[in-house]
């Protein structure tokens, strides 16, 4: 079994925006975003709450789609997919980490791994224990939510969106609900498992210090970008202080 993102996602953004009707008025979220991130990068998104973060990250995880422009992720027009094919790429190519866990309380680490393994090919069963054993769970496989702490918990969820193996990994603010320790461990695990497996990781947060750690960060400010730019030497994430 391989343990490398079966394919390379370049994500190319073409002046989008996306707005969205409130009552009588329009919410402007992004506006003429211009953006372009090369495989295997490890992106940090910054910017204050209503910035425009989470929904660049939905259009990316094709669980939105822009009011004008493109998305193109590995060469596919979003846009140009309907529900059904837009499921199929959030199943096949993408995994999902958010700031609350959403673990299903009656089903252990493993069985909650499971559950996103059999969308693949091949034996769910030890595809979820191979993906809990790269998260540091491997003893703790049979424990139900409740049983974990909330650091534990959030390793299950990252390992959930890895079991299909995806070639690129979304993360909504993944430390919010953690302390400073637990959330700097998982922000180390986040930055090996893109190293030793490929994926690109875009991490979404609104805490500045994390951007010393990603080989690339992305400001938003009402809904534009305005600083891009490239890492010359990443910090590891025992380094991080806030």
């Amino acid at each position: 079994m391989t343990t490398k993102a079966t394919t390379t996602t370049e994500i190319h953004l073409s002046d989008v925006s996306k707005t969205y009707r409130v009552g009588a008025s329009d919410v402007h979220a992004l506006r003429s975003v211009d953006l372009s991130i090369e495989p295997g990068q490890f992106v940090v998104i910054l910017g204050p709450s209503g910035s425009g973060k989470t929904t660049l990250l939905n259009l990316i995880g094709a669980i939105d789609t822009p009011t004008t422009g493109s998305v193109d992720v590995g060469g596919t027009d979003l846009g140009s997919l309907d529900e059904t094919a837009r499921a199929a790429y959030r199943r096949s190519s993408v995994g999902f980490v958010f700031q609350f866990f959403n673990l299903i309380p009656t089903l252990t680490a493993a069985e909650n791994v499971e559950l996103i393994a059999e969308l693949t090919d091949g034996d769910s069963g030890e595809r979820a224990e191979e993906t809990l054993g790269w998260v540091g769970l491997a003893d703790r496989v049979d424990h139900f939510p409740s049983q974990l702490s909330g650091g534990e918990q959030q390793r299950v969820a990252i390992a959930r969106a890895l079991a299909k193996r995806p070639p690129l990994l979304l993360c909504d603010e993944p430390t919010g609900e953690l302390d400073f320790e637990t959330g700097r461990s998982i922000l180390g695990l986040l930055r090996r498992l893109n190293r030793q497996h490929g994926q690109t990781v875009l991490v979404v947060t609104h805490n500045a210090a994390i951007g010393q750690m990603a080989d690339r960060v992305i400001r938003l400010h009402a809904g534009e970008i305005f600083d891009d730019r490239h890492v010359d030497t990443p910090i590891s994430a025992e380094e991080l202080t806030w």
